[in-house]
């Protein structure tokens, strides 16, 4: 993997550490929940481009042309669209370099920095706005590098090669479906924290979600059973009508078996690298592929078993673990309707009559969001 850093494009000053590229997240614009405290969206070392365009300016869906929403890829109606330019770069905040805040572009946010005012970090060498730094609550902490004032510099393109498939399997790098959600401004580790489905499962599945409707066809789907059923299947069955004779969505990829060649819907990893969805060979070639993020994929396609309860003396042979499981969310699963919509509309599919009165009617007041 080619390594870089970012430079401002006004006076080539470095602006972040050496950086290699990975997938966007499907998180990465994700509002979770009211006044929680999210992490920060981008490992260390890493960063990832966004190639639509995002952030200020906004027009309202009125104002934009039908022809113009298509050539953007957008199929169905949206409250805004953005005018900001596409590319933007996606940095964890302790990764920049030679950069200060601009207090004046920092309003307009409940707890920490929005990024509504656009720009708000500038080059401090020559005062260029360069980036836009986000950490209020509930969204995502992470520095948008401006792509028409910065530009990519080569380090070394000697690095490491990019994990294969078996690589990923054999780092095992799971997901956890369950988080301990602090509130924001919570320093204790107190009664503040509480234990909630997963931000990043619940932006995998509202994506994954608007692929399944598409793959449908407007007739029911049915899910695995486990973690997988109580994720999707509710959804799927209020927006979708009953029948007698569902299709089954069917979990595959590496290491798992060859889907049967009947088999029309496949739930399958994306490369967090890449964002490269794994396809299956043979027949399986023509089924629909439902991208789930890898580590949220694992878990579903391998769960690990736990103990009712601690065992006591020797390990038992074939025990992974003995400790209780983690706690679980107290609510039932609600997919992300912001990361549900923004998938759903820019899916050709989203035209069909029965799939625009599912966007438009049916998921007004449905309880899964």
């Amino acid at each position: 993997m080619s390594v870089f850093e970012f430079e401002c494009a006004g006076c080539g000053a470095a602006l972040t550490a050496p950086l290699s590229q990975v997938a966007l997240p499907v998180h990465a614009h994700q509002a979770y929940g009211n006044g929680a405290q999210l992490p920060v969206l981008m490992e260390p070392g890493t960063f990832a481009v966004d190639p639509e365009p995002w952030g200020p300016p906004w027009r309202m869906w009125e104002d934009v042309d039908p022809d113009e929403a298509t050539a953007r890829g957008i199929y169905a109606p949206v409250r805004a669209v953005s005018d900001g330019a596409p590319g933007a770069i996606a940095v964890a905040p302790g990764d920049t370099r030679g950069t200060l805040l601009i207090p004046e572009n920092g309003s307009g946010a409940c707890c920490g920095l929005g990024g509504g005012d656009g720009p708000n970090m500038a080059c401090e060498a020559c005062g260029l706005p360069v980036a836009t730094r986000v950490d209020d609550c509930s969204q995502w902490q992470v520095v948008w590098l401006a792509p028409n004032a910065v530009r990519r510099s080569l380090v070394d393109d000697t690095g490491a090669a990019l994990c294969s498939w078996t690589d990923l399997m054999a780092a095992g790098r799971r997901t956890p479906p369950f988080a301990s959600i602090p509130r924001w401004g919570d320093r204790s580790g107190g009664p503040y924290h509480h234990w909630a489905w997963s931000p990043q499962w619940v932006a995998a599945a509202g994506r994954a979600l608007a692929h399944l409707l598409v793959a449908s066809r407007g007739g029911p789907v049915t899910v695995p059973h486990g973690l997988g059923e109580e994720v999707f299947q509710r959804a799927l069955d209020t927006l979708l009508p009953a029948g007698p004779a569902p299709r089954p969505a069917v979990l595959a990829g590496p290491g798992l078996p060859v889907p049967d060649a009947h088999a029309d819907i496949l739930i399958v990893p994306t490369h967090p690298q890449t964002g490269e969805v794994w396809t299956p060979g043979g027949t399986a070639t023509s089924a629909y592929l439902v991208p789930l993020p890898f580590g949220v994929w694992l878990v579903l396609a391998f769960p690990v078993p736990h103990l009712p309860i601690p065992a006591s003396g020797v390990m038992p042979a074939g025990v992974l673990r003995d400790d209780p499981p983690l706690p679980r969310a107290r609510h039932r699963f609600r997919v992300d309707e912001y990361v549900f919509r923004h998938t759903l509309v820019r899916l050709p599919a989203v035209g069909t009559p029965w799939l625009r009165e599912i966007l438009e009617e049916r998921t007004r007041h449905s309880r899964f969001f």
